[in-house]
């Protein structure tokens, strides 16, 4: 199966690199490009992306606007979205986490990496560099407050779903938290899918972030 990807960076030359380099990749097809984040929200509703690429800082709209304009259009199967960044960025990151997208890539990542990245965001799980996001996730999550879910919510998921999005919230794959808890994949699938039903979230990532803010995970940089 080919996965459609759309590209979307002010910066013409890193644009240009990105759409080479999946131009190139097997399995892989550029459906268009943008240069801000307006431009964005239509090419990716002319074109139906499986994956976008969307840089943060752009001008019109930004990255994390246009994030939330792309996964609010209508449709069956919205685009998969991943966020590009510098390190200089990070404090965009956590919105547009909670934005919804599914993950976030520095810049300086190595192409392979990056096409290995765009695989694993359009098979469904979320992409978190521990060296970054987990940083950054728990950074933010002591001075934030969820607006999707409150603490007490949490007590409508069963033991099992609450175990599985702690997990979730740890940055493991659906295969990862089969391995740990003994679990067909397909199971763990479907825990995520019916607690994401009952937090009302639209990502992954969005779990990720719940888990901390709820205090389900405690940052470690919090812990005696």
């Amino acid at each position: 199966m080919t996965i459609r990807v759309l590209v979307a960076d002010d910066q013409a030359l890193i644009r240009a690199g990105l759409v080479a380099l999946f131009t190139a990749a097997p399995g892989l097809e550029v459906v268009g490009e943008a240069a801000d984040g307006a431009q964005a929200v239509a090419v990716a509703a002319d074109t139906a992306p499986d994956v976008v690429l969307m840089d943060i800082r752009m001008p019109v709209m930004d990255g994390i606007a246009a994030t939330r304009e792309v996964l609010a259009s209508p449709g069956e199967s919205p685009p998969r979205v991943v966020v590009l960044t510098t390190f200089d960025l990070d404090e965009y990151v956590y919105s547009a986490l909670g934005a919804g997208a599914s993950g976030f890539l520095l810049k300086d990542t190595p192409p392979d990496r990056i096409i290995a990245a765009v695989h694993t965001i359009a098979g469904g799980d979320i992409l978190l560099a521990p060296r970054i996001t987990q940083r950054l996730i728990e950074a933010h999550a002591r001075h934030h407050r969820s607006t999707a879910v409150g603490a007490a919510e949490l007590g409508e998921l069963t033991t099992r779903e609450t175990e599985v999005l702690r997990l979730v919230g740890n940055g493991l794959s659906n295969g990862q938290i089969a391995q740990r808890l003994v679990l067909s994949e397909a199971t763990v699938k479907t825990h995520v899918k019916r607690l994401m039903g009952k937090l009302g979230l639209s990502s992954r990532a969005q779990a990720v972030v719940v888990a901390y803010e709820t205090g389900l995970i405690v940052p470690t940089t919090a812990r005696p």
